[in-house]
Parts: structure tokens; sequence; C-alpha cells
């Protein structure tokens, strides 16, 4: 069905419309409620505390490095390498750490590290090699690095504050996950509410015409892939926190994972529309989702396949049903005005 028949079949109220739009667009915020509702009938353990406690753990570095990857997508770029850069970096912080470093310092060395690893990856995007291909190479020449330097074993972390990023807690909820919300907040503030955010949109959404408006579109590039390798890093630190140990495995697939999450919040794959919220909502529908199937009994590999094909759904309902149905909210609504 073409976007010119749906918008001629059916002569929908104004409200009717408004309604369908927002079905289409908070899909994902309804699915999540759904999913927790069947959930919480279906398993005795899932509508707990702990669970919960757990799962939410278990979506921080998600939701950290989602963050980031919505303000790359909303310049209409991609960023495959951010599950090597976690592993990178997983490496490095635990090696440093049993050199005796102070946890002070490699704290801000691992993520000055995920900086320069996404403003250089920014910088050769601006050179004129696509994102997708830029990125690529970093996601196996970044995992090679670690897997080189760290000769392929895990090292373990003792330090009682990593230990405490990737388990402890303040006020009885866990420190990742509060981690996550307060990068989450700022994210959403810097892209809705300050001049780079909005230029950020502006980027993806027509990049010729923001450069004719004067904007640095070579410099918000090399900045939010900046910003993602230095979120890419935070992630690395709670992951190999909570798991008290470095390892060059850490993050695989993970890429795929964010990239999902981003998608399914309603990030547009060609730039211009971003929404951090979303994304949070995303990483929370697929944690929830391999939880809730985990508790059922599902074969692991069948939670693999699931988690392929939200991300197929997400897609289709980002580049398609999105589209289609604001095009037929617009055409309906110029009907009426006629």
């Amino acid at each position: 069905m073409t976007d010119t028949s749906l918008a001629r079949s059916g002569t929908a109220s104004r409200t009717q419309r408004q309604v369908i739009v927002a079905l289409v667009r908070y899909g994902m915020f309804i699915a999540l409620a759904i999913w927790l509702i069947a959930m919480s009938l279906s398993s005795e353990y899932f509508l707990t505390l702990t669970n919960f406690l757990n799962v939410l753990r278990q979506a921080a570095p998600l939701i950290i490095i989602g963050t980031g990857m919505t303000f790359v997508m909303a310049t209409a770029g991609i960023d495959l390498s951010v599950g090597a850069t976690v592993a990178l970096i997983s490496v490095l912080a635990a090696s440093w750490l049993s050199f005796g470093l102070p946890v002070l310092v490699v704290l801000p060395l691992v993520l000055l590290v995920g900086i320069l690893i996404g403003a250089l990856t920014g910088y050769i995007v601006t050179l004129g090699v696509p994102a997708f291909v830029v990125t690529l190479a970093g996601l196996t020449s970044i995992r090679g690095v670690a897997f080189v330097y760290s000769d392929g074993y895990a090292t373990p972390i003792n330090d009682p504050v990593m230990i405490w990023i990737g388990r402890g807690d303040l006020f009885g909820i866990n420190a990742p996950f509060l981690i996550a919300m307060v990068v989450a907040v700022i994210g959403w503030f810097v892209l809705n509410r300050t001049r780079f955010g909005l230029h950020t949109l502006a980027t993806g959404g027509r990049e010729e015409a923001a450069r004719v408006m004067g904007l640095g579109i070579d410099r918000i590039k090399i900045m939010v892939y900046a910003l993602t390798g230095g979120l890419a890093a935070l992630g690395g630190i709670v992951i190999s926190a909570r798991l008290s140990n470095g390892s060059p495995n850490a993050g695989v697939m993970l890429e795929l994972e964010v990239i999902a999450a981003t998608v399914l919040g309603g990030t547009s794959l060609f730039g211009g529309r971003a929404t951090i919220a979303g994304t949070v909502v995303g990483a929370l529908l697929i944690n929830f989702v391999r939880n809730g199937l985990n508790l059922m009994g599902v074969n692991p590999y069948w939670v693999q396949v699931v988690t392929g094909i939200i991300l197929v759904v997400a897609v289709l309902m980002n580049t398609v049903l999105n589209r289609r149905v604001e095009s037929w909210a617009r055409a309906t609504t110029e009907e009426d005005e006629e």
C-alpha cells in the first residue's frame, strides 16, 4: 500500500489521527508495559524487587552507551566499534589497577582513551569515509588490540571502588543503574535543551542545509563520536566492575544490542530525529524480554534469536511504519483543510 492510497483510505478525525500516530510513535513504551504485565502473570519470580534490580543493573551499560549512540545516529551516523571499545577499556582498567595505579587515576585515563578513540573515528568520518566502514574496521582492530595487550587472558579486579561501581547501591538502587540514569538525564538535556544538541539534530536532518547555515558539521561529528567513545569507556568500566575482571571478550555483540535499543526507542537511522527517553525504554525492553524468557526456561540460544527478531522489527518500525503513518496523518490533515 502506497502513502497516497493509505492517505485516501478512510476519513479519520483529527483525534483518531493523533491517537494512531501516538500509538506508533510511543509503541515501545506500550510494548514494555504489556511485556511487564504478561511476564508478571507468567512467572512468580518476575515481579520481585531482586529480579527488577538485577535487570536494571544489566541494562545500565546499554543505556549508557545507547545515550552516546543516540547522538551519533542523530547525525545520520553509526558506531559499530563500541563493543570493541568496551573490551579495550576493560583490559586496560584491570591491567593498570593490577600495576598499582590508584583507581582515581585509572578511571579518568580509561575515559580519556575512549574519548580519543571516538574522536579519531569521528575525524576519519569527516574525511568522507562512511561511518559504517570506519567503525566496522574499529570493531575488529580495537578488539584485536585488546587481545594483544592482554595476551587473551582476563585480569581480576579487586579494587573496592570498582567493585562498588559494578555491584554497590545507593538508597536501595544499584550503582550501575544510577550512573546510567545520570548519563541519560544529562544526555536528554544536552540533546533537547542546548545549542549543541539542536545542531546535532540539524546535521542529521539536512546536512547540506546545516552547512550552508554555517554550522561546524565536521566539529559536531567529531564531538558526537568522541562522546560515544567516552560513554563506551564508561560502559566498559561498569561491565568490568560488575564482573570483577577485565577481559578482551567483554562487550561481544554489544554494539548490536545498543543499536537495537536506540532504534527501538524511535531514533531515526537516517538522522534528524532522536530520543534519549526512547533509548532508555528500548534498553529496558531488550533486557526485560531476555530476563522473562530466561525465567520461563527458554533455551538461551532462542533468546539470541528473539533479540535478532527485535532488531528487525525495530528497523521495520523505524523506517517503514513510522514514515507511512506520519505521511498518512499529514495527507489526511491537508484533505480536511481543503
